[in-house]
């Protein structure tokens, strides 16, 4: 007589339960960027200037990040709000009050209200059209600020203001030192502040639309206004990187609303990668030293080291370069 089979359950271990993925702490990238900053002006002295060069340049590189890496929208219009707050900040010093974190305000206000203004109309297009659109939109803005002598100095710039200590208490100087902590504060504050952002439910949606917009649309999702809203605050971003320019440089130029501005931070994030924030700060360090270095060694043949780097990051991923690593060494793939 065949005794039955009893089948019993067992219990799946604790350990074998599928592992969870884990998100980084929202103050590891701006920990990372405050020490690497802070050890960079304390070893390197006497590139003060060029490290606030580097702050400056990565903040409005994470700007651009908003809007090509994380909504998906291509522009090639950037740096008229990068320019807008510059002008703003610089116009506000001389005017009405020198102190920087007003100064600084008003570019971040300028920069969101050229943005929202510009992406109400731009927003309703896609693909080329809205490319172009921003080529288009940058180029009124330098016009418009080529003819306002009175205000923003023309070809001659605006310049002839000062910016008052910071804090009341720390007076900038030439040697750059207190311009180089307050770029690098501001730089620290803006991942952090951004990264919790797009790890929201409004960040998840942005990024849902850049992905499938048609699904997001199907699901209820306001599409203008959730790129409309990530293309403002964008904006916002690049505006404290013009005032910072601004400030810092105490001279605006009409260089701060380029086409060739526009370029060159398109390149930097396309070198440290898209949609990933920190990728932002990696791509203008590498981008700025490069050209540093090149250009000390022939200043009229560097940049085509810069295309043959681009070429390589465009053909060759990280992404898909750190996977075939990993292989190599035998890492989890």
């Amino acid at each position: 007589m065949n005794t039955p089979t009893v089948l019993t359950a067992r219990a799946t271990p604790r350990s074998e339960a599928p592992a969870q993925p884990r998100c980084a702490p929202p103050w590891r990238a701006p920990a990372i960027v405050l020490a690497a900053g802070a050890l960079a002006c304390l070893l390197l002295p006497d590139q003060l200037g060029l490290l606030t060069r580097i702050f400056i340049a990565a903040l409005l590189v994470l700007s651009l990040d908003l809007v090509v890496g994380i909504a998906g929208l291509a522009t090639l219009g950037h740096a008229a709000l990068f320019g807008v707050g510059a002008y703003a900040a610089g116009i506000f010093a001389l005017k009405v009050m020198p102190d920087p974190l007003l100064g600084l305000a008003v570019g971040v206000a300028a920069g969101a209200a050229l943005a929202l203004a510009s992406g109400a109309f731009l927003l309703r297009y896609q693909g080329f059209t809205f490319l172009m659109l921003t080529v288009a939109v940058a180029q009124i803005v330098l016009s418009l600020a080529q003819k306002a002598r009175d205000w923003t100095g023309a070809d001659d710039g605006l310049s002839g203001f000062a910016v008052a200590p910071l804090l009341g208490r720390f007076a900038f100087d030439l040697e750059g030192r207190v311009a180089a902590w307050y770029a690098l504060a501001v730089l620290v504050l803006a991942p952090y502040l951004l990264s919790r952002l797009v790890n929201s439910p409004f960040g998840l949606a942005v990024r849902g639309i850049h992905e499938n917009r048609a699904r997001m649309a199907a699901l209820g999702t306001p599409i203008y206004g959730r790129l409309l809203a990530m293309y403002t605050v964008a904006g916002a971003v690049a505006g404290a990187a013009g005032a910072l320019s601004a400030q810092t440089n105490a001279v605006v130029g009409l260089d701060s609303l380029s086409f060739a501005l526009s370029a060159e931070v398109l390149v930097m994030l396309i070198l440290g990668g898209a949609g990933r924030l920190y990728g932002a700060v990696i791509g203008t360090v590498v981008f700025t030293l490069l050209h540093h270095t090149a250009a000390s060694i022939n200043p009229y043949h560097w940049l085509f080291v810069v295309g043959f780097l681009l070429m390589g990051v465009v053909l060759l991923p990280p992404a898909r370069v750190a996977a075939f690593l990993r292989r190599r060494l035998g890492g989890p793939r």
